[in-house]
């Protein structure tokens, strides 16, 4: 897909609306954890920052949603992600489109990722 968007509104609204709702609830669980992240574009893909480093990025496919907290936040989560049958590699995990979104899971790995910046800016 060519980066034809400015920001992640343009990005949701270059899907179909049954996936806009994912991709706009996945945006919410992220911002829920932590008010006040910055919004952007990065890799042609929706992307969070907080305290200027980059958080998370999440992107949608045919049949899945790909959520990117990096090769840490993947690590400390394998077995989560193992015990849902989640596909996942190095630095990002996929949820399957005809699922629910796992957003009690979002929402631990954004935490678990703003601890860990937290902690390497210390």
């Amino acid at each position: 897909m060519k980066n034809t968007f400015k920001n992640i509104d343009e990005y949701v609204l270059l899907f179909p609306i049954e996936i806009q709702e994912k991709l706009l609830e996945l945006r919410q669980a992220i911002h829920s954890q932590v008010p006040g992240l910055e919004e952007y574009i990065g890799y042609q893909m929706p992307a969070f920052r907080y305290k200027e480093k980059p958080l998370v990025y999440f992107a949608a496919y045919k049949k899945h949603i790909g959520f990117y907290p990096g090769p840490e936040g993947i690590s400390h989560f394998e077995t989560d992600f193992e015990e849902r049958k989640y596909k996942f590699s190095k630095g990002a995990v996929q949820f399957p489109i005809s699922e629910d979104l796992p957003i009690d899971l979002v929402n631990t790995i954004v935490r678990f990722k703003v601890k860990e910046i937290d902690q390497k800016k210390s």
